[in-house]
């Protein structure tokens, strides 16, 4: 079998150009700045493949990223973002005079709740995990895939063995173009998380940090 464990960098996607919900655009100037040191980050870390969602800033990080590290390409459409159902394409205004009392709800953690018309954190795992497992099971060596942030802090509780519900936890903004580690055992066909949330690489530009964009 050779080395049985397979390192799988999970990076969310760059800054979009919109700040309404869950919109298929483009990534903004930002967003390919930061997509840009994430891939000079891990450039040398011997990444053999490179998955993506099928929206759009999601591919359009891994290509930006991949320019450092010549690999091979996938898009993953199972990889995308969790479905918000009647909140996608609303502001964060509008969706707060709309879907204030089902998030007072959510922020309780006690049900894994899905959003209206949506999916909850539950609906992630048994859409994403699978994908995680194969990647991690034929994978030719050290694999990068660039998802969202709902996906990443699902599939983290999984992984931790948290209920779903309580997802929200795992960071309250997971910064663009962050990397999460996880470290898959083909022996045991078990996980491990070894790193959340890494964006030391943004750090030097402040401007490209999420308390900077204000969401």
């Amino acid at each position: 079998m050779g080395n049985p464990y397979i390192t799988i960098y999970l990076i969310r996607h760059g800054r979009q150009s919109s700040r309404l919900c869950n919109v298929d655009v483009d990534l903004s100037l930002q967003g390919l700045r930061q997509a840009a040191l994430v891939g000079e980050r891990l450039a040398g870390n011997g990444i053999q493949t490179v998955y993506s969602s099928a929206l759009i800033r999601a591919e359009q990080t891994a290509r930006t990223a991949n320019q450092y590290w010549n690999a091979e390409y996938v898009t993953e459409p199972e990889l995308r973002e969790i479905d918000f159902g009647q909140m996608e394409g609303l502001s964060d205004q509008e969706i707060s005079l709309r879907f204030g009392a089902w998030r007072q709800e959510q922020q309780k953690m006690e049900k894994d709740l899905p959003y209206p018309g949506g999916e909850c954190a539950g609906d992630v795992i048994r859409r994403v995990m699978p994908v995680l497992e194969r990647i991690g099971n034929h994978a030719k060596g050290t694999v990068a895939v660039i998802t969202h942030g709902g996906v990443i802090r699902s599939a983290a509780a999984c992984v931790l063995g948290m209920e779903p519900a309580k997802y929200r936890l795992l960071g309250k903004d997971l910064e663009n173009c962050s990397i999460t580690e996880l470290r898959f055992d083909r022996r045991s066909k078990r996980f491990t998380l070894e790193r959340f949330n890494d964006y030391a690489h943004l750090e030097k530009e402040p401007q490209l940090l999420r308390g900077q964009w204000g969401g």
